[in-house]
Formats: structure tokens, sequence, C-alpha cells
């Protein structure tokens, strides 16, 4: 998809342009594994232009004409200068390993310094061979380093004006400076985390500002606290799980929240299975499911709070909602060790449960249920949650 997405950007005739700018292709990471990471900000202008350029791969970036030689000279000598540190600094440590030889004698202690004089060496020789095996696969001496996307999962076209940078590279870091709820939407839509226009409308009409703390920015792209060491995800991470669970929220299907924080996702969830289904959140913080009520009540989902289409409920969600089950849908918003087998037992055949799985490294897997019973189980996406824990562990800071 990515692939066929750059061939296509990279086609686009120059009469589509924007006027005053010129089309940069940037390679492919050696590595070709594109991860979803945690989005980072830009502290200055002056680093834009570079950051751009080190941290979007592959993709097509429209800079101001005057500007894309001394964009790419300033990455080539960055690149070129990091090299020469790195390989210089190995050179000489593994120098002067092999030039101090270990002392002689059947002593413990000479012969602990011989072993580690020849690990060192081993290692030392390994790092050097690394380096220029990833030059040579590179196969382009004058390639800035790249980096995975921070943010959008499917590259799109950059455009820089010349009259503002900034406004664009604001929208593509985490949606800064927005302040509608629609415009949050939009920006999803624009770096392709949003592509269903059902998903679209149910987040516009779900205002993610009655939903997070008062004094919080609502619609910057990025997780916030909401007190008892929860937190409600970002918005792009919304998005992706209801783009995974769309066609297991159809009208009259039943889903289940788990850590369903301030109800956001719940009320989603709702106006997606609509009035004949059922939408059931579940949080282990009684303080939560309170505040969740009355976000949902000030929403345009409190209808169907009114009609009983949605439920909220304290408990513990690593043990499901068996009163509702089985569900069409399941979406756990913390990371547990592994997948709870109360879940998977929930789960209706034909079903499909979003979770992510992990301690340190997390991935986002996706669970199906087939209609003969079986589990089939697969990686979406690298994402950092907080532990899907008890109560107390919670409180207590994990």
């Amino acid at each position: 998809m990515g692939l066929a997405r750059l061939r296509t950007i990279t086609q686009t005739s120059r009469s589509e342009q924007p006027r005053g700018t010129t089309p940069v292709s940037l390679p492919d990471d050696c590595v070709r594994k594109r991860r979803t990471w945690l989005q980072r900000g830009i502290e200055t202008k002056k680093e834009m232009p570079l950051l751009l350029l080190l941290r979007s791969s592959p993709s097509v970036v429209a800079v101001p004409s005057q500007s894309v030689e001394q964009l790419i000279r300033l990455a080539t000598t960055t690149h070129r200068q990091i090299r020469s540190i790195t390989s210089s600094s190995c050179s000489v440590a593994a120098l002067s390993l092999f030039c101090r030889r270990p002392s002689k004698g059947n002593s413990l202690f000479s012969r602990m310094e011989g072993i580690l004089h020849s690990i060192s060496w081993a290692f030392s020789v390994m790092l050097i061979t690394s380096i220029r095996a990833h030059s040579a696969s590179c196969k382009d001496e004058n390639r800035p380093f790249t980096y995975p996307s921070l943010l959008v999962r499917e590259f799109q076209p950059i455009i820089l004006s010349d009259t503002s940078t900034l406004n664009p590279l604001k929208r593509l870091w985490g949606g800064v400076g927005i302040t509608r709820n629609k415009a949050m939407v939009e920006h999803l839509q624009d770096y392709g985390i949003i592509r269903s226009a059902r998903v679209a409308e149910v987040m516009v009409m779900i205002d993610r500002a009655l939903f997070v703390p008062e004094g919080s920015p609502p619609y910057i792209d990025c997780p916030l606290p909401i007190g008892h060491n929860a937190t409600i995800s970002a918005p792009h991470m919304h998005a992706t799980c209801l783009q995974l669970l769309e066609e297991n929220l159809q009208p009259g299907m039943h889903a289940l929240d788990i850590g369903s924080g301030t109800g956001y996702l719940t009320a989603c969830f709702a106006m997606m299975v609509g009035p004949q289904g059922h939408a059931v959140g579940i949080e282990h913080i009684p303080e939560l499911v309170d505040s969740s009520i009355m976000n949902i009540q000030k929403s345009a989902a409190a209808p169907l709070l009114k009609e009983g289409a949605i439920s909220m409920h304290t408990g513990d969600g690593r043990l499901g909602w068996p009163e509702a089950a089985p569900y069409d849908a399941i979406h756990v918003g913390a990371a547990a060790p592994e997948i709870p087998k109360a879940l998977t037992d929930q789960l209706k055949p034909g079903g499909r449960m979003v979770i992510p799985v992990g301690n340190i490294f997390q991935e986002l897997k996706v669970v199906e249920k087939k209609l003969d019973g079986s589990i089939s189980v697969r990686d979406e996406t690298s994402v950092r949650y907080v532990p899907l824990t008890s109560r107390d562990a919670q409180l207590r800071g994990f």
C-alpha cells in the first residue's frame, strides 16, 4: 500500500505541484519496517527542514525550490559527520584494545583479563563490520539517515508553502494549533489515519472536548492525563481502533470498551451500533465511571444513554463483562502482559478484539474468533499504553 502510494505520488505531474515548490523523493529506509512512534515536538524553526528530511521515509516532500539544494547539503553534511565520528571512535577503540596486551601469568586475574580482552576485541570488530555493512546496504554515500514516521502510517505528501512553513508542520507534528473537533478529524484524514467516511462522521459527532479534563488541549494528537494515573488515548489511536473494528460495529451489534476512562470511545461505539445495538464501558475507577456518564450526557450520544443502548460499569476489565456477552467488538484501552482468556471467551464467533499486549515493548494485536471458534492473532503496530492492572496497582502508580 505504502509503495503503491509512493509511486503514485512520484508520478504526479509537475503541474500538480504547488507553485514555487520542487518535489524531492526520499528513499525507503533500509529496514523497511513501518512503526508508529511516539510523537515528538519540534523545538525551533531552524530544525524543521532537517527533521523533515531525516524523519520522513519513504515520502515525497514539496519544498520551496530555492531551499532544495540547501536542505540536501545540510542533511548530507550531517550524515557524513556522524558516520566519520562513529567510524573513527570505533577504530581508535579497537586499536587501543589490540595494542593493550593482557598481562602474562596463570593467576585468576590474568585469565579474566585475557577473556575480557578477547570479548572486547570481538565486539569492536563486529561493530565496525556492522557500520560498514549498513553503509554498503544503503548504496548511497550521500544518503541522510532516515527514521520511521512519528505519526502517519501511510505516508502522504507534505507541502511547505513559500509563505508559511509552520502551519503544515503543526498539522503533521501532533495537530498543534487545532481548535475545533472537525479540524482534528480532517487532520487525521489528511494524513491517512482515518480512511473511512463512517469513522470520520462518528468522530465529528462526538466532540472530544467534552471528554478531556478542563484546561487540557482537547484536539492535540497525544494522550492526556485524566486523573487516577489514567489517560485518554491520542486521537490517532482512537481513529485506528475504530477503523480496525468498523466491520464489527454495524447497527444492532454489541461492543465492549475495557478501560473506558472518560467514555469517549464508548460513545463512539454507541453511535456506530445505534439504538438497536449495545455499547458497554467498563472501568475499575468509580470516579471515572461517574464522570464518563456525565460526559456522555453532554454529547450527541446522550439519547442512546437514556434509551439503555449505552451502559457504564465499575469492574475489573481483565474479566470482561459477561452479563452482556457475547460481543461483536472488544476494545482494550490498556496493555495486558498476555491476551486474557476471559475476553476471548466473551468474543462472538466472527467477532474481533483490538488489544495492546506487552510490557516494555507493546504491540497492538487484532484478535479474531472464526465461526468454528478458533482464534487468530496478528500484530497491527507498535504502541505504548498504560498497563492493564488492578485498581490498587493503578492508584499506587503501577
